[in-house]
């Protein structure tokens, strides 16, 4: 689970990783015989059994540096991504974040562009609403609506969504099934860990190789595994 890569130091929520640190964190899986995929590749592969060497790479918020910055590192090492984007904040930026700098946003452009260099593309709802606490209406506009508009905007429906601020009840995962995604992304979801709450581990600035270890021998220990037979995220409608 990434969020931004940029060059700052003001990163309050630890949201940034340098190109520097991705491209050595990217090497790591190399050297180790994994390869980054997005997560909807990783989960038709979890299906078929064949996702041992494959480790999902995700981009929340849809950051405008991801094509800047993070696109040309995942070229060099032979990686794809899943950017997980808001559909009613094109070319805005953070402004969920009271502390720290204004980030600005992918605007239609930039998803498409992103699409069209092999990423795939999924909601993270319409605004970066919490969806636990949002009311009907909302919930439905930040599922069912920001699915509509990337799909106007892609030429294809979005298969995965990404829980803002990792907040997930049942009430959110039936909404987000409900809308018609295959799958969804969370962080920590205990006894709700499944296609759509799938559990991620965040990787930050400060990790480096010893830390990345750590994290990937942790993560089957701290998070519950997926169900054998997650079933395929492709061409969801």
């Amino acid at each position: 689970m990434y969020h931004s890569v940029d060059t700052t130091t003001d990163d309050p929520y630890a949201v940034t990783v340098s190109p520097e640190r991705l491209e050595r964190q990217l090497a790591w899986l190399g050297r180790r015989g994994l390869v980054g995929v997005g997560v909807g590749e990783l989960l038709r592969a979890h299906a078929a059994g064949r996702a041992g060497r494959l480790v999902g790479l995700t981009f929340d918020d849809g950051y405008a540096d991801f094509v800047e910055h993070a696109l040309p590192v995942l070229r060099r090492h032979a990686c794809t991504a899943t950017v997980f984007v808001l559909p009613g904040r094109l070319g805005g930026d953070n402004a969920w974040d009271p502390l720290g700098p204004r980030k600005p946003l992918l605007d239609a452009d930039g998803i498409r562009a992103a699409a069209a260099a092999g990423m795939e593309i999924g909601s993270h709802g319409l605004h970066h609403e919490r969806l636990t606490t949002a009311s009907e209406a909302v919930l439905r506009a930040e599922t069912a609506r920001s699915r509509e508009l990337l799909t106007e905007l892609t030429g294809r429906p979005p298969a995965g969504f990404c829980y803002p601020y990792g907040a997930v009840d049942s009430r959110a995962v039936r909404a987000v099934r409900d809308a018609g995604y295959a799958y969804a992304c969370a962080v920590d979801p205990g006894h709700l860990t499944g296609p759509h709450a799938v559990p991620r581990v965040h990787v930050g600035a400060r990790d480096t190789a010893w830390r990345l270890r750590a994290k990937r021998l942790l993560h089957p220990l701290r998070r519950a595994p997926l169900p054998p037979a997650a079933p395929p995220a492709e061409d969801a409608r």
